[in-house]
């Protein structure tokens, strides 16, 4: 399957398959903002996704370029699950947006974890984005390989870039 997906389609088909996740998750993101998710008729912030996930035994990696706003900091706090479990990195070289659900699927794109990228904002007030959404097994691989080594820190020991890494990986 290689699915392409365009604006609204990046809430309903990329992070809503966030919440069924068994495994692993993988997020990487040039920004991180506060970001909503529909929970029957109410919403809830998507660190509450990611808190159940991480009570299930999923294993989530949230790479990311900056430090998020206070917004976000705000409902971070506001779940304690997170703050020893959920494995974060930063890199203020990442400007890919790559999901990786259970080693099985991906999602490469352009939407940041944003409300207005990937998010449930209306149809005015989103980004235009597009990406697609596969199980190819040659792109799965390759999204993943490509995210792993920026976690890992392959690219730090020749970054020129280390004079703005506040939490540097390698």
């Amino acid at each position: 399957m290689i699915q392409y997906i365009a604006d609204r389609d990046h809430y309903t088909h990329v992070l809503q398959r966030c919440a069924a996740v068994k495994h692993d998750l993988w997020i990487g993101t040039a920004d991180l903002k506060d970001l909503y998710v529909g929970k029957g008729t109410k919403v809830e912030p998507f660190l509450a996704v990611l808190d159940r996930l991480l009570k299930q035994g999923v294993e989530v990696h949230l790479l990311h370029a900056k430090e998020p706003g206070e917004n976000f900091r705000a409902d971070f706090d506001r779940y304690p699950g997170l703050w020893n479990r959920l494995e974060r990195r930063l890199c203020p070289r990442v400007h890919f947006k790559i999901m990786i659900f259970d080693c099985a699927t991906a999602y490469i794109g352009s939407a940041n974890l944003t409300g207005a990228g990937i998010g449930m904002k209306g149809e005015g007030n989103r980004n235009f984005e597009s990406g697609i959404l596969t199980d190819e097994p040659h792109l799965v691989d390759a999204a993943a390989d490509h995210f792993d080594s920026v976690w890992r820190g392959d690219h730090c020991r020749s970054c020129k870039r280390k004079d703005f890494c506040g939490d540097r990986i390698g």
